[in-house]
């Protein structure tokens, strides 16, 4: 429903009418279900073949009529349910034809259309009519990713193999292709850059949103991989596929309570789990100094009487009653340890017992009493090894010894062959991608410079009524909403993919985003009335596909408009908020150069007041934030916040000898934080270099000694050498004094 704008609905007419009238051409009278498979493929090439023709807007006919097929040929259906196993069962047989690769092609054709662009550009606004082209092939080839790459149960054998293909084709284009993530990252930056204001930038971050999950269940990344083991994606060497025993599953928090979307959940005040009592209920307004200078009474007092419901509906009295989880006592994780917290903690045990440390030794305990032994074979037993912390030994060692270890050997992976194609580009599509979030911010101001990101939902005549421009204000707001939704999705599965290939590609996009100034800007998007919202109201369901299609709509009101769905929040917006707070958390972790970029931008206020949206999963992010930052917030901070200190010891996993609560950790020390960036970046140039630059006159390369070899290769000389051969031999060779005495030298 999200791909489409309400200005867009009498489009869904017009798609039936394009395809109907071909459909009347060819199967006189019979409908699109009453057609045999040959048929049925027969109708397709005819349309296919219409994509080939040189004239326009018969190109733009058949591209609507095979829309029409992929939304689900919603004209002979009676009810929804209907529509979408049409549309699935369609987008396999348009694709089983070849629709995707001829989509594909005119979407190029599209992107460099220079008339489109220019003209564009002429207009003060530009609109729907701007970009009908670009819109229809988007949606083709947005429903055909969809509909593919989600898989059911039971489907034909032919639709496995379709899915298979589907995902070697996106992931691993041919010698002279580009990845369709890629194209599609080039048209955010094109728009961005003012070149072409008409692309219809919803359609296409949804679509790369949906391409970023495409992916087999078998592989690690673009789609990712669930263990069921260790209950995470692979990215730990804890996890079975690596060989290694898995961690206690107490070290799994919350899995039993965390709420999937689209799901009846249970009364979900917080992050509850053993019936304590809520820390973040009545909390006085007051109570923080810093809070308090930031709040106004207005947005207080509205945040209050929103706190007394709640957030989460509960379930109808007339289903079953659930099943009641039994907890374990104690903590709800189990603490993790670095190797570096073993280094730290023998340090300072050697330092204070011995007098002398023994450098990164962990295995000599000697002179150390009993107590100490103790403790090292408990941090030892808890003991956790990232991959990330295996692949920075491997590069330091290839750095060390680039000739005895030779050429590394880079499994070819679809987020390995994203990552080269966007690598010399990749500040580019980082910065466009968080010029569009700025723009669809609802905090920011309206400017003047800023981007035009409503072109894909103007229409071309402005409303007349209080009505329409009801409707057209929830549209436009939708929109936005829409935009950040996929822009926090984008970003947060390029980050998750890239930390599991290698941790130096994930950094180089974390280093860029930070670059771009993406911590305040999520901050800023956090600084609003949260409450208000994760609670509002901008869809208007009987205008949603697919219930637009099958049913008659109902004359639209003032009111009607106002009162919005039956839910009492959005799932879009909490989704967006979580996904932004998981990208904060992967910018700022074990970084402390951004955490203090955290404190800097007075983040604790803002995190805190987020708190009161009750939801688990979203509170336990903003607590990790918080939990990041209290050591460097000073005491009177962590006096006046103790039920947020108490809340963070309660929910958040914590390291065995983590200091985290009174700033006595060694890393917490105002350090030069520049310094620690500058070593990163030249780590990341470091790796970036060896991998993917490949000079052709390398220091390392082999030497041919040989006079007969080297005399023998073939040498490409310009056409005209042989007419100054004779002048040549006479300067570089006939004139040139030879200095025999010199061999002497070296014998």
């Amino acid at each position: 429903a999200e791909l489409y704008s309400y200005t867009e609905e009498p489009e869904f007419g017009t798609n039936r009418r394009c395809f109907e009238e071909e459909l009347q051409r060819q199967a006189r009278g019979r409908r699109w279900a009453q057609l045999g498979d040959a048929q049925q493929r027969g109708l397709v090439m005819r349309l296919l073949d219409g994509l080939d023709a040189a004239g326009r807007e018969q190109r733009l006919r058949a591209a609507r009529a095979l829309l029409y097929l992929a939304q689900g040929t919603f004209g002979d259906c009676e009810d929804e349910g209907d529509v979408l196993r049409w549309s699935r069962h369609n987008c396999f047989l348009l694709y089983q034809m070849g629709t995707f690769s001829a989509l594909l092609e005119l979407l190029n054709m599209e992107m460099d259309n220079s008339q489109a662009c220019s003209s564009a550009l002429r207009k003060p606004a530009v609109s729907l009519a701007d970009s009908t082209e670009l819109r229809v092939l988007l949606s083709v080839i947005y429903l055909m990713v969809e509909n593919i790459r989600v898989e059911q149960e039971p489907e034909p054998p032919a639709w496995t193999s379709c899915r298979e293909t589907f995902h070697k084709e996106l992931s691993f284009p041919g010698q002279t292709e580009e990845p369709f993530a890629l194209l599609l990252l080039t048209m955010v930056t094109k728009f961005c850059s003012g070149h072409a204001p008409h692309f219809p930038m919803k359609k296409v971050l949804l679509l790369l949103w949906k391409v970023l999950l495409v992916g087999p269940p078998s592989r690690n990344v673009f789609g990712g991989e669930w263990c069921l083991d260790c209950g995470r994606t692979a990215g730990c060497l804890h996890c079975p596929m690596w060989g290694c025993p898995p961690l206690p599953r107490a070290a799994l928090p919350f899995l039993p309570q965390l709420p999937l979307p689209l799901q009846p959940l249970v009364k979900q005040d917080s992050l509850d789990i053993y019936n304590e009592r809520d820390p973040f209920k009545n909390d006085e307004a007051g109570a923080d100094e810093e809070e308090s200078d930031e709040v106004d009474g207005g947005i207080e007092g509205e945040l209050d009487l929103m706190e007394r419901e709640a957030v989460i509906p509960a379930v109808p009295a007339q289903r079953p009653p659930m099943e009641k989880v039994s907890f374990p006592k104690g903590l709800p994780w189990a603490p993790k340890v670095r190797q570096k917290d073993i280094e730290h903690f023998l340090e300072a045990s050697r330092n204070k017992f011995i007098g002398f440390t023994l450098g990164q030794d962990t295995e000599t305990l000697i002179g150390l009493p009993r107590p100490i032994h103790e403790s090292v074979k408990t941090l030892k037993q808890h003991k956790y090894i990232s991959i990330s912390d295996v692949q920075i030994k491997n590069e330091e060692e290839l750095e060390k010894c680039p000739m005895s270890l030779g050429e590394e050997e880079v499994q070819e992976t679809p987020c390995e062959v994203l990552y080269r194609a966007m690598l010399y580009n990749l500040p580019q599509y980082m910065i466009a991608l968080l010029k569009i979030l700025l723009a669809a911010a609802p905090t920011s101001k309206a400017k003047t410079d800023s981007i035009n990101i409503l072109a894909d939902v103007l229409p071309e005549e402005m409303p007349i009524t209080v009505l329409q421009s009801m409707k057209l204000g929830m549209d436009v707001n939708r929109h936005k909403e829409i935009i950040v939704k996929s822009i926090s999705a984008v970003l947060l599965l390029l980050l998750k993919h890239l930390k599991l290939n290698h941790i130096y590609q994930f950094e180089y996009v974390s280093q860029h985003l930070v670059f771009a100034n993406c911590i305040p800007l999520i901050l800023k998007f956090f600084n609003q009335n949260i409450m208000a919202y994760i609670t509002a109201k901008n869809s208007i369901s009987v205008l949603d596909y697919p219930y637009c299609t099958v049913h008659d709509l109902p004359e639209l009101t003032a009111e009607s408009l106002e009162a919005g769905d039956n839910n009492q929040f959005c799932w879009r917006n909490l989704f967006s908020c979580i996904n932004l707070l998981r990208i904060l958390n992967k910018l700022t972790k074990w970084k402390h150069s951004r955490t203090m970029m955290l404190v800097v931008f007075k983040s604790a206020p803002i995190l805190k007041r987020a708190l009161k949206v009750k939801q688990a999963m979203m509170q336990l992010y903003i607590l990790k934030l918080l939990k990041i930052q209290t050591k460097y917030l000073g005491r009177q901070w962590r006096k006046s916040n103790m039920k947020t200190m108490s809340a963070i010891y309660q929910k958040v996993r914590h390291r065995m000898n983590d200091d985290w609560a009174y700033g006595n950790d060694i890393d917490a020390r105002p350090w030069d934080f520049q310094a620690e960036e500058c070593t990163l970046r030249a780590n990341i140039e470091a790796f970036n270099s060896r991998r993917y630059d490949k000079p052709q006159d390398s220091e390392f390369a082999p030497v041919d000694n040989c006079l007969q070899s080297v005399l023998g290769q073939q040498l490409e000389l310009p056409e005209d050498f042989h007419y100054s051969y004779e002048l040549w031999l006479e300067r570089e060779v006939f004139s040139q004094p030879i200095r025999w005495e010199e061999l002497l030298h070296y014998q």
